[in-house]
């Protein structure tokens, strides 16, 4: 095995640019791992527990770009290292005029005269320096980056506010503006719902199905995961509000969190019960009663497009309103549950959306339980080592614990599959549940990695494990959702419309199974 570690001075490449060329390189013949990163001391350190050797890092700054290749020979590294230097040099060079690309957002402003929304995708410790620059230039921010300190969050937000521009994030992985995607996000009609959510998938899941179910989105505004606590007080939430508020496309406004702080929840829900136009509530977990009528809550995602689809329509949405109906599920569970081993009793779930993890943990609740996870808000019901799963198990491999080093699973799926086989060996579990995301920014083709990993599966370890998916996607995304659903449906794999649907089907099959094993009598679910 060769190790080859390369630097490029002065090279600044946002995180999502440099886990795209490093996913094409890892796939290149003879190649056993990689990685690209910018050379900040919390990266450097995080690739030391990795195994790469800290001092031949130790010359390169935050500004340069590390590059870490591992290979079977020196002929395979060689032609990586080649690779990624030509990846590097394309994104110098802008595609259309040939000019070197902006490098700061000072230069990229006075390129695009009139721009009124910066995008930022810098390491957390820069990314609000970078935030208020693009703010004092006059330009709303997306701000992709996470481990950006809350108090430098709030100063950004107020500046924001005090200036009359957006702040959506820090950690704000999707947004729509007026049909361009920003982040991870999928390609669906424009319409009249407007999307705020503190949620990546998420809007995306939301979005996807607006878009399935006939109607269409206005603006999806993310506005990051901590926008709703008390501390930051819903100051982009309120402002996003406002926005769909006066936006004459928008009819409907669909607001997604979780359980706000409870100052906060009381002025957004007072904002949202004087809004002139209907708005659906869901907040994941938390109290889903509100007063007066006029507000809308749905307990899911499903429900919620639902509900927004229909009033869009001019329709009063039925408190138990789905998207998709549950004919023959009932068959489904039986055919499943069948002649399975009566040690298999156990559901894992592997997910690479965080809400749509929360939303499954949520909804699983109701089948079977205990189920702990990496997400859980009860620390009691916190895994105790994400690395081996035990018991009922829901996991979220876009945690900030997985990501260190290695790039998303949205945008790298085999690390999951590679999981996936780990629990698959377990000759205790019955069920296994995964999301499947598609859309700009993430793996050309995330399906067919979990079917080939299941494929496997069956192959090393026998039959007797269920594996259950929904796929969060459109016909317009770049992988198209059919020909990921067929992917995984050739794979054996049970596929289902939508996230909760999924996660109803996975549940119920684990019930029964737990109550047929040889753990039943225990009345542990």
């Amino acid at each position: 095995m060769i190790v080859r570690i390369a630097t490029k001075k002065n090279c600044y490449q946002d995180s999502v640019k440099l886990m795209q060329i490093t996913n094409h390189i890892k796939a290149m013949p003879g190649i056993i791992t990689a990685a690209a990163f910018m050379g900040t001391d919390n990266n450097k350190a995080t690739m030391s527990r990795a195994g790469f050797d800290l001092a031949q890092m130790d010359q390169a700054g935050p500004n340069d770009i590390l590059f870490l290749v591992k290979g079977e020979d020196e002929a395979s590294v060689e032609a990586a290292i080649v690779r990624y230097q030509f990846a590097l040099d394309e994104q110098d060079t802008g595609s259309e005029t040939g000019a070197p690309a902006p490098r700061s957002v000072s230069s990229a402003g006075s390129m695009l005269p009139g721009a009124n929304l910066a995008l930022i995708s810098v390491p957390g410790e820069y990314a609000s320096y970078e935030a208020f620059k693009a703010l004092r230039a006059g330009m709303n921010v997306h701000l992709f980056s996470d481990n950006v300190p809350i108090e430098q969050e709030i100063r950004l937000k107020k500046l924001g506010q005090r200036l009359g521009l957006l702040v959506m994030g820090p950690d704000c992985g999707t947004s729509i503006i007026g049909g361009v995607p920003l982040g991870f996000a999928n390609v669906v009609a424009s319409g009249p719902v407007g999307i705020v959510g503190a949620s990546g998938t998420g809007i995306q899941q939301l979005s996807v199905l607006i878009d399935r179910l006939g109607s269409g989105v206005s603006h999806a505004i993310g506005v990051g995961g901590r926008d709703l606590t008390d501390a930051v007080g819903g100051i982009s939430t309120s402002m996003a509000l406002d926005v769909l508020e006066d936006d004459d496309q928008t009819k409907v406004i669909v607001l997604i969190s979780k359980p706000p702080g409870t100052q906060t929840r009381k002025r957004i829900i007072e904002k949202v019960k004087a809004s002139s136009k209907p708005v659906v509530v869901i907040f994941f977990g938390g109290d889903k009663s509100f007063v007066d009528g006029q507000e809308y809550a749905a307990a899911n995602l499903e429900q919620g497009a639902a509900m927004a689809v229909a009033l869009a329509a001019g329709k009063e949405p039925g408190s138990d309103i789905i998207s998709f109906p549950r004919d023959g599920v009932g068959d489904i569970v039986v055919k499943e549950t069948g002649g399975k081993a009566a040690s298999r009793k156990y559901l894992r779930g592997l997910f690479s959306g965080g809400s749509l993890a929360a939303e499954a943990l949520l909804e699983l609740n109701e089948y079977i339980s205990p189920v702990t996870s990496n997400i859980h808000p009860d620390p009691a019901l916190k895994t105790a080592d994400v690395d081996k799963s035990s018991g009922h198990t829901v996991i979220d491999m876009g945690d900030d614990y997985f990501t260190q080093g290695r790039p998303h699973p949205m945008i790298d799926p085999y690390y999951r599959a590679e999981r996936l086989l780990a629990e698959w060996a377990d000759p205790e579990v019955a069920v296994i549940l995964c999301d499947v995301v598609l859309g700009h920014g993430c793996h050309p083709n995330p399906a067919g990695a979990l079917a080939e990993a299941v494929k496997e599966a069956r192959s090393q370890y026998g039959e007797g494990v269920t594996v259950v998916a929904s796929v969060c996607g459109t016909e317009k995304d770049p992988q198209i959702l059919s020909v990921q659903e067929a992917l995984l449906k050739e794979a054996g794999v049970l596929v289902f419309p939508t996230n909760v649907f999924a996660a109803q089907v996975a549940g119920e099959i684990t019930r029964i199974s737990f109550e047929r094993s040889d753990a039943g009598d225990k009345k542990a679910y």
